[in-house]
Order: structure tokens, then C-alpha cells, then sequence
């Protein structure tokens, strides 16, 4: 009941204009210590930043966008609950985003659980296929294929726009493993996108036909 009534509250406090009182200029780093001191308007400007880029976040790694946009407030009432703790030793973004990969984890955790358990048919896209455009399909396919922490390293640099030293931090990783990582999914990407699509034999063009 608590964390219904937590929940409303986040959204109504969260969903309203920018608030005038605190300085739109300010960094987020700025505005997340002012909303550990107990700054409400700043974390509604902080919310009305990163409220778009973490969907966006989920929606790429996530098939349905009912679940980006629950996962996108889970991440959100992380924070507000983490406030008291934060401690300006990263970017916030940086922090922010390590939040909703933990978040992602759980999720996934529980999606696999189902499956094995319960039955439940885990999620098969991933990530989001959102365009209908050839290329498009082609990149989001290629991308899918490439294996787990390659495809977040390269995600959260092309997508996410974060740096080297970031994406180490998020994923409790090397910065040199990064690096050689992303440069191994940046080929393994080239050479799926390159590799020609296979054809299918004459033969079993024939009997296509003959079944239709």
C-alpha cells in the first residue's frame, strides 16, 4: 500500500511544468544534491531531462513499450528512494542509468524465471524493432545477434551517447575492456550488416510454389 501511495506520489509531484524555482541552468549533478537536501523541484527538472532518454533506454532492449515505460518509473522511484545516499562521485547520468540496468537485470531475471517455471514465454526482441524500414530491421537484427555485454557497450555508446569511462562504470567494467569490446562489436556489426542474405535454392522455391 505504501509503495502505491509512494508511486502517486512520485508521478504527481514529477508530472507537473518545469518548476520556476530552481535554475534550468544548473548541472544535474547540481540539481541531484539539491534533491538530497530535499529539493523537490529539482528532481522535477532532473525528471523532465532524463524522462524521455530513459525511455528511450528501455525501449531499445525491451519488446513492448508498456514495459519501457513501467521500468522507466521503477528507475525513477530507485532514485527518489537512493536520494538520501548519493554521493557526486560520477556523473549523473552515469548513476542514472546504472539504476535502470540494475532494474533491467531484475526484470529479465523474473522474465527467465517465468519461462522456466511458470511456463511464460520470455520476450524474443530485443532490442525494440521500431521502424519499418529495410535498413532499419537489418541494423536493429544485426545488433540482436551480437552477444549480450557487446550489444550494451555498443547500445549504450551509440544510443545512450555515454563515454568510455562511463560505460565502465555503469558496467562494473575495465575502461580498456570497453574499448576493445566496442571495437569488437563495431566489426562483428560491420560484418553482419555486409554478409549478403542467403538465397533460397531452386528447389525449395518449387515447392514454395507448389504448396501456394
Amino acid at each position: 500500500m505504501a509503495s502505491r501511495s509512494g508511486s502517486k506520489a512520485a508521478r504527481s509531484g514529477t508530472m507537473h511544468d518545469t518548476p520556476a524555482e530552481i535554475d534550468r541552468t544548473q548541472t544535474d549533478e547540481q540539481l541531484m544534491a539539491a534533491f538530497a537536501r530535499g529539493s523537490q523541484d529539482a528532481f522535477s527538472v532532473l525528471f523532465l531531462r532524463y524522462r524521455q532518454p530513459l525511455f528511450g533506454f528501455f525501449r531499445r532492449r525491451l519488446a513492448e513499450p508498456a514495459q519501457a515505460e513501467e521500468l522507466t518509473q521503477e528507475t525513477f522511484l530507485a532514485l527518489l528512494r537512493a536520494s538520501s545516499r548519493y554521493q557526486a562521485c560520477a556523473l549523473f547520468r552515469t548513476y542514472l542509468y546504472a539504476i535502470g540496468l540494475k532494474i533491467l537485470r531484475a526484470h529479465r531475471r523474473k522474465a527467465a524465471f517465468r519461462a522456466t517455471f511458470l511456463g511464460v514465454q520470455p520476450e524474443h526482441r530485443e532490442p525494440a524493432v521500431e521502424s519499418s524500414f529495410d535498413s532499419e530491421l537489418l541494423v536493429r537484427e544485426a545488433v540482436r545477434k551480437l552477444e549480450r555485454v557487446d550489444r550494451e557497450i555498443l547500445m549504450l555508446r551509440e544510443f545512450e551517447q555515454l563515454s568510455y569511462a562511463e560505460i565502465a562504470e555503469v558496467l562494473g567494467l575495465p575502461i580498456n575492456t570497453v574499448r576493445s569490446r566496442l571495437f569488437r562489436a563495431r566489426m562483428a556489426l560491420h560484418d553482419l550488416l555486409a554478409a549478403p542474405a542467403i538465397e533460397p535454392r531452386a528447389g525449395e522455391n518449387a515447392g514454395a510454389e507448389e504448396r501456394a
